[in-house]
C-alpha cells in the first residue's frame, strides 16, 4: 500500500513539475513576436496569428469584423468574463510587454507585461485595452478591473492580409506607432517615450558602472550627449573629470578640453568654453582639421574676430599645410569683408589642392569667381 501511494505521488511530482508537450498550435494559429526599440526601451507583441480562412479552408472574408473579432463585450460562453472583448490574437493572450514607462496615444503605462485586448465598434472609434492580466487564455477571463490603460483610436482601411499582423510604424527617435492588420483594417496606436533623453542619460550612467567605463571615449561620449541636450551638465563635468582621472584610461587631451567647452557652451560660460578650448588646439594631439573645424564653428556662431585668430594659429601651428589653413583664412577674410585677402588666400589653397579635394576644386573656383565679380 504504502509502494502505490509513493508511485502516486511520484506520477503527480512528475505530471505536476514536467514541461508542456509542444503540439501544434490550436487551429494552426501560429505564434508571433515583434519587437521595436524606441531608443534604450523595448517594446514587444506577442501573439498567435489567425488567418481570414480559419481553420478548415472556410473563407471568412467580411466575416472577421464584427464575428470572428465580435463587437463591443460579449459572454462568449466559459470563464468567469460575462462582457468579454475580443483577444486580439487568438488561442493564449496578446501580449504587450514595454521595458520603461511611456505613453499610448498620450495616456501614461507603466513599464510592464500586459494583456492586450480590443473592443471592436461598429461604428466610432476601437479601444485597446491593456490588461495587468496577461497569463490567462483568450479574453473568458477578462475583469475590468485588471485594466491599466484604455485608449480609443480609429479603424482605418487597409489593403487585405490574410494572416493576422502587429508590425510598427512611424519610426522616430522618441515614438513608434503599433498597428494590428487583418483582412482590411488596420488598427494602430502611438507610442511615446516622453523624457527619451532621461532614459538615455540613466541608461548611460549603468553603463559607465560596467566595462564599459573602462574606456575613456565612453566617458566623453555620455558628456557630450548631455552638453548636446543640455540636461545634466553639472553631471557631465564630472564625467569629464572621471575620463581624466581614472587611472590606466585617463588623459587631458584635445577631446577632453574639446568636451568640457562644449559643456560650458551649453551653461551660456562662453568665456570658461574659450578657455578650454585654447587648451585643446594647443594639445600635441589637435591636428589641422580639429583646429579648422573649430574655427568653423565660430563663423558659423558669428564670432568673426576669434575665428580669424584660430586660423592664424592653424597656419602657424602647422607650416606644413599649404591647404586647409589657408582654406580657413579665407573664409575668415571673407566674413571680414577683405576681398583681396580672401582671393590671396583662396588661390594659395588651390595651388596646393590635396589629391582627395580635387573633386570639390569646381566648388572652390566658384568662391574666388563670387569674389573677384564682387558678389
Amino acid at each position: 500500500m504504502k509502494k502505490l501511494i509513493t508511485l502516486c505521488l511520484l506520477v503527480w511530482g512528475i505530471s505536476a513539475t514536467a514541461q508542456q508537450l509542444t503540439t501544434p498550435p490550436s487551429g494552426d494559429n501560429q505564434k508571433s513576436k515583434v519587437t521595436q526599440f524606441i531608443g534604450p526601451v523595448e517594446v514587444s507583441i506577442a501573439y498567435s496569428s489567425p488567418d481570414v480562412h480559419g481553420p478548415n479552408g472556410e473563407d471568412r472574408t467580411g466575416k472577421i469584423w464584427g464575428e470572428v473579432a465580435h463587437f463591443g463585450f460579449i459572454d462568449q460562453g466559459f470563464g468567469t468574463s460575462k462582457a468579454a472583448p475580443w483577444r486580439a490574437g487568438a488561442n493564449e493572450n496578446t501580449v504587450f510587454t514595454v521595458s520603461h514607462d511611456v505613453k499610448i496615444e498620450g495616456k501614461e503605462l507603466k513599464a510592464g507585461t500586459y494583456g492586450l485586448f480590443l473592443a471592436v465598434a461598429k461604428e466610432g472609434a476601437y479601444t485597446w485595452i491593456f490588461s495587468k492580466n496577461s497569463s490567462s487564455w483568450g479574453s473568458y477571463f477578462y475583469d475590468p478591473k485588471e485594466d491599466a490603460l484604455r485608449v480609443d483610436v480609429m479603424p482605418l482601411e487597409s489593403p487585405y492580409k490574410e494572416w493576422l499582423t502587429y508590425g510598427f510604424e512611424d519610426r522616430l527617435p522618441a515614438s513608434a506607432k503599433a498597428y494590428l492588420r487583418w483582412e482590411k483594417k488596420r488598427i494602430p496606436f502611438k507610442i511615446e517615450v516622453a523624457n527619451i533623453n532621461e532614459v538615455y542619460v540613466t541608461k548611460m550612467r549603468e553603463d559607465l558602472r560596467s566595462s564599459v567605463g573602462f574606456k575613456q571615449e565612453n566617458w566623453l561620449t555620455a558628456a557630450q550627449f548631455c552638453a548636446q541636450n543640455k540636461i545634466h551638465l553639472e553631471e557631465a563635468l564630472t564625467w569629464v573629470d572621471q575620463s581624466v582621472s581614472t587611472p590606466f584610461i585617463g588623459v587631458e587631451n584635445f577631446n577632453t578640453y574639446q568636451t568640457r567647452a562644449a559643456i560650458y557652451q551649453a551653461m551660456g560660460k562662453t568665456t570658461e568654453a574659450n578657455a578650454q578650448m585654447d587648451k585643446a588646439i594647443k594639445d600635441p594631439a589637435a591636428t589641422v582639421q580639429d583646429i579648422h573645424q573649430y574655427g568653423r564653428a565660430l563663423l558659423n556662431n558669428g564670432q568673426k574676430e576669434k575665428a580669424m585668430e584660430i586660423f592664424k594659429f592653424n597656419a602657424q601651428k602647422n607650416p606644413q599645410d599649404k591647404f586647409t589653413p589657408n582654406v580657413g583664412l579665407a573664409r575668415a577674410y571673407t566674413a571680414a569683408g577683405d576681398k583681396k585677402n580672401a582671393i590671396k588666400h583662396w588661390e594659395l589653397a588651390l595651388k596646393n589642392l590635396p589629391e582627395n579635394q580635387k573633386q570639390f576644386s569646381s566648388q572652390y573656383e566658384a568662391e574666388v569667381k563670387k569674389l573677384k565679380e564682387g558678389k
